[in-house]
């Protein structure tokens, strides 16, 4: 096996999760009725991700996911796994439009802290699924959710109540630990999912978190750019940490609508990740205005034109137009493609097929090498 120097993000890129297969959604309802033991569970998931590891790396992408497919969530599974961290049955109403999530969620029961996390053994596979199938040009990347998910979204609840200082030292400390164990592992590419962003894209959410938290929204917007940047202070120079921003994907649905402009300044310009992947496939995510506020000539902005939530394939010439009026703001050099979301962002999954999906990941990187040429 040859090895080539790649930089990722790539120009073709991707968030990371995909639809489950029908051995995996069979496996995991067995497991969940007690027919089939733990060990036999883990033997399925990792045939299915060979599979999918195999399958990317045919297609030509050169950032290689295990889809996800070990979770039931894209945030709960890792965030569950921290100390001090338990999920939980709860009632509550779903956010998304037109669709019910399980009604799953997490608490903090005691200190949070990172200790041996079981997603480690997760990534470990991954990687010697990708140096065994890959050649060398391929890199395995992981997913986990963003300090931010913890941090701004739980609010310490019973355990840190009144010591949010205590709570932020506790997050961040667990978080640098975290990307360490896995830059141990062998990671060289993961990415921070936060959602916490969407509380800044329209006048009704900022209303909301403002009497949430008492806080001017300047200074909760300063806050979560500081969890992020404290979290990933320590990273490895060769260790490359992305952002992935979306509002809402469960089952072709979202949460809200709403441009950047309110965080384009805290996102392009004050945060110190390596990658932005930015959900632009609809009208629901604004215009290209705010992309003004990029600053840095060593950072990506992965623009996700392409859905993740419907089958029919984007007009291979707009999506050009598109990247083009964005080299407007941002220069063609530091731009990338991609889908907007995961294909399952959980297991439930979006609502289009498998070939569907492939066909989307095909169109990625054609375009993309249209654009840039070879990825």
């Amino acid at each position: 096996m040859t090895t080539t120097l790649v930089k990722a993000p790539f120009k073709a890129d991707h968030v990371g999760s995909f639809l489950r297969t029908a051995p995996i959604k069979e496996a995991r309802t067995a497991y969940a009725n007690e027919e089939i033991d733990k060990d036999a569970l883990k033997a399925v998931e990792d045939t299915e991700i060979a599979k999918l590891v195999q399958k990317q790396i045919e297609v030509g992408l050169k950032s290689i996911t295990d889809g996800e497919f070990r979770r039931s969530w894209w945030h709960l599974d890792f965030l569950s796994g921290l100390e001090g961290i338990v999920e939980f049955e709860t009632e509550y109403i779903s956010n998304f439009k037109g669709a019910k999530t399980k009604n799953t969620a997490i608490k903090v029961v005691g200190k949070v802290g990172f200790n041996n996390h079981y997603m480690l053994e997760h990534f470990k596979f991954l990687k010697e699924a990708v140096n065994q199938y890959g050649d060398g040009s391929q890199v395995a990347k992981f997913s986990i959710p963003s300090p931010n998910m913890l941090f701004t979204r739980i609010q310490g609840d019973e355990y840190y109540s009144g010591n949010q200082e205590e709570f932020y030292n506790d997050t961040v400390a667990a978080y640098q630990k975290a990307i360490q164990a896995f830059y141990d592992a062998g990671c060289r590419y993961l990415q921070l999912d936060d959602t916490s962003w969407i509380d800044f894209v329209s006048e009704e959410r900022i209303q909301a978190v403002v009497e949430k938290l008492g806080m001017d929204v300047q200074d909760i917007i300063d806050t979560r750019v500081r969890c992020l940047n404290d979290s990933i202070s320590k990273k490895p120079a060769d260790m490359v940490i992305t952002m992935h921003i979306c509002r809402g994907n469960f089952r072709s649905t979202y949460i809200t609508s709403g441009g950047y402009d309110n965080i384009s300044d805290a996102i392009f310009a004050n945060l110190n990740v390596d990658g932005l992947f930015l959900e632009y496939d609809d009208q629901r995510s604004g215009d290209f205005e705010p992309l003004k506020s990029f600053k840095r000539n060593d950072q990506t902005v992965i623009l996700g034109l392409i859905t993740s939530k419907f089958p029919e394939l984007e007009d291979p010439e707009l999506i050009k137009e598109r990247i083009k009026e964005a080299s407007q703001y941002i220069p063609l050099e530091n731009l990338a493609l991609s889908p907007q979301c995961g294909f399952a962002s959980t297991e439930e999954g979006n609502k289009l097929t498998e070939e569907d999906q492939w066909n989307k990941i095909k169109h990625v990187i054609k375009i993309a090498e249209d654009v840039w040429g070879n990825n």
